[in-house]
């Protein structure tokens, strides 16, 4: 059973994204487990729809770059500008002093603006000029990425990748969901107006650190390190899930728990979210591409729920 709170957001991001009630669970169990989020798609599904539907129900400030190729990170993270008044530099920050940060086309960028987001995602902070500077709390990255087969992309690198806890797709709409949407002219540019903000920061905040009290008992955890381990001996993949990847899982497995009204993890909790968390970590080596999510669910099968 969904927990009651969880379930208005839901209920509000849906009058925005119809259908696709599954894929809000998923960006809500990544927001709440205090990780960042990768949607890969074709243009015009409603990857923006969803980044700033889902801000505005969870109360959060939203900022939003459209990433191309002539983007320097100083257009994400800000630059210090010289005051002749003052006679000293001034720092101006970017779009990333924000909360819900949408990096749109994140792979239209070079790897050297997009490597500009590193520091932020992982420490919530970044260094300009041997100065740090905090990033406000919760601090959430959306990135949304075209498929790799069309022109102007930049294949994000594994250290990037390893710092976006879910990859997901949003998909096509269903047949009755579309004809919805067709017939009330549903558009984002219009539509999160209508949806009612549900928490603010503080709460949100609040969330993540009751998610990070949840327990998880030594039988879940010797489960989740077998997965990791079988994909570090298997010899399928380049590299097996780090550990940053295995904290994160099990960041993600809470949050689901908390979300279906549950203060502990079952290991269905990582069978369920483990697809989106891992299938864009392990790149099969004989192939030469990333491992799809139903071929993870075949790999679960062969690992022992203790």
């Amino acid at each position: 059973m969904i927990n009651t709170k969880i379930k208005e957001i839901i209920d509000e991001v849906e009058k925005i994204i119809l259908g696709k009630r599954e894929k809000i669970i998923l960006c809500l169990a990544c927001l709440l487990a205090d990780g960042h989020l990768l949607i890969e798609d074709l243009p015009g599904i409603g990857k923006t729809s969803l980044a700033n539907a889902l801000s505005n129900v969870m109360g959060l400030k939203f900022k939003r770059i459209q990433c191309t190729s002539d983007m320097l990170p100083g257009d994400i993270l800000g630059t210090s500008v010289f005051d002749q008044k003052s006679g000293s530099f001034t720092f101006h920050p970017g779009p990333v002093f924000t909360q819900v940060l949408l990096a749109d086309e994140i792979n239209r960028a070079t790897p050297k603006t997009q490597s500009a987001l590193l520091e932020a995602m992982e420490e919530r902070q970044i260094t300009i000029e041997g100065s740090t500077y905090e990033l406000k709390k919760p601090f959430f990255v959306i990135a949304t990425q075209n498929p790799q087969e069309q022109s102007g992309t930049f294949p994000l690198p594994e250290s990037q990748l390893d710092r976006f806890l879910f990859k997901i797709d949003i998909g096509y709409p269903d047949r009755d969901s579309e004809k919805k949407i067709l017939i009330e002219k549903h558009s984002i540019s219009h539509g999160t107006k209508l949806v009612n903000p549900i928490l603010n920061s503080k709460s949100a905040f609040e969330i993540q650190t009751q998610i990070k009290l949840i327990k998880a008992s030594d039988p879940v955890i010797d489960y989740l390190q077998d997965i990791i381990e079988f994909t570090r001996n298997c010899g399928y993949f380049k590299n097996g899930l780090s550990p940053r990847a295995g904290i994160s899982i099990l960041q993600s497995a809470k949050a689901w728990a908390y979300i279906y009204s549950r203060n502990f993890v079952i290991p269905e909790d990582i069978k369920t979210i483990l697809p989106w968390a891992a299938s864009h970590r392990l790149f099969l080596e004989k192939e030469q591409r990333f491992i799809k999510k139903n071929e993870i669910k075949e790999i679960l099968n062969e690992i022992q729920i203790i």
